[in-house]
């Protein structure tokens, strides 16, 4: 079982293409360096597509102990950090696993009791052979939040690739065995909402 844990920050840029270059020439120059002296792992830097804020950006930092990404390291020029969640993996990434480059990256947030956790952990591992044998698409992580949400309820971000949106559309039809897991898991699960986004290349 994968034993690091994740920081999740979202980022809140001034508008204009300006405030993207600034942040991905200081994340090459000054933040990565800083992450990794620090012993942390920058998995990647999302950029949005659809449901994100046009000015908006996720940071996610793997730790080999708790997720503690120090605020002083993402001090940039016109960035905050607007979020953060401490996320913890479940089946997936490994502790080596990193994002493949290409296509789309969405991350959807579940909300489901405490109690269903462990069940709709196993549902998705249940779920993901056939589904993802069956289209361009590649799970690479099941995470849960620290952070309850305000209802008491426990906090899951399931990060995936697709080649493309089409291939998500296409993939609202999946195998009878993934339809029947992820059938079961909707019955676990309170609120969900998607959102997708493209990896940015730090060179």
């Amino acid at each position: 079982m994968p034993t690091a844990a994740c920081d999740y920050l979202t980022l809140e840029l001034a508008p204009g293409r300006a405030a993207w270059e600034a942040l991905r020439a200081q994340m090459s120059s000054r933040v990565l360096p800083a992450i990794r002296a620090a012993g942390g792992d920058v998995l990647g830097l999302f950029s949005p597509q659809l449901g994100f804020a046009a000015n908006e950006a996720v940071l996610l930092v793997r730790w080999p102990y708790e997720a503690r990404t120090d605020p002083a390291v993402i001090d940039i020029q016109n960035v905050q950090v607007r979020s953060r969640d401490r996320l913890t993996a479940t089946l997936r990434p490994a502790d080596t696993d990193t994002p493949k480059p290409g296509g789309i990256y969405v991350h959807r947030w579940f909300t489901v009791a405490p109690a269903d956790v462990d069940t709709f952990v196993a549902l998705s591992g249940q779920a993901w052979p056939s589904f993802e044998g069956g289209f361009d698409t590649n799970i690479f992580g099941l995470f849960r939040a620290k952070d309850l949400a305000p209802n008491g309820a426990a906090r899951m971000l399931l990060l995936t690739r697709y080649a493309d949106h089409g291939v998500w559309e296409a993939s609202r039809q999946p195998s009878a065995t993934a339809r029947e897991a992820f059938g079961s898991r909707h019955e676990l699960t309170t609120s969900t909402i998607a959102r997708s986004s493209l990896l940015v290349s730090l060179g």
